[in-house]
């Protein structure tokens, strides 16, 4: 059986576990709850970054990190192609996906410039500049939300990860004002099962 280190609360280990579910492989893993800010973790085994989602095969091979281990995962099962193999649909799913991870990067750094770091050390334009990443890049996804309209691929699923992590960490923020086309899209992609299954929780 696949070992999955995983935090509750990181989106990105989310994205693995909807696509896992998606697939139909979420039985074949072992997932191990892992605090990967604690400083004697083990986790360094698994992913030498020290980061969740970490995968190990069951021939012991560390596979890391979300879009390697999801297209690891799109290799395993028999229906249709999460990662897309037609030029174009790929092209599509892998700009998404790079943009919501992109998203992500910038919100988690804010969290941690804002929430963990001390309050002397904090840099206010650091946060400013992640936060018009954060809006910038969602703004653009507003604009092009009919990309998200196809088939169900590895971009869609990033996009709704990323979307479901703004609404735990900055709902206050509220990214659906002035999105109307990216938030009608989020509200029914929230209802699949295996989105009502992942939602996030400290």
């Amino acid at each position: 059986m696949m070992q999955l280190r995983y935090s509750p609360t990181s989106p990105y280990v989310r994205k693995v576990s909807v696509l896992a579910i998606e697939t139909g492989l979420s039985g074949q893993i072992d997932r191990v709850l892992t605090n990967p800010w604690d400083p004697q973790t083990d986790l360094g085994s698994a992913n030498p970054l020290g980061k969740v989602p970490a995968l190990m095969t069951p021939d012991g091979v560390e596979i890391f990190d979300s879009r390697v281990i999801c297209e690891h995962l799109d290799e395993m099962h028999d229906g249709e192609r999460f990662f897309p193999l037609e030029p174009e649909t790929r092209s599509i799913a892998l700009r998404l996906q790079a943009l919501a991870d992109g998203i992500l990067d910038a919100a988690i750094l804010r969290l941690i410039e804002e929430r963990r770091r001390p309050g002397e050390y904090c840099w206010p334009a650091w946060s400013d500049r992640q936060t018009a990443t954060m809006n910038r890049s969602l703004d653009w996804l507003e604009e092009r939300h009919s990309l998200l309209d196809s088939r169900l691929t590895i971009g869609s699923i990033a996009v709704g990860c990323m979307l479901g992590y703004l609404d735990f960490r900055y709902a206050a923020e509220n990214w659906r004002e002035g999105r109307d086309g990216l938030a009608s899209w989020y509200s029914d992609f929230a209802q699949r099962p295996s989105m009502h299954s992942t939602v996030p929780a400290e």
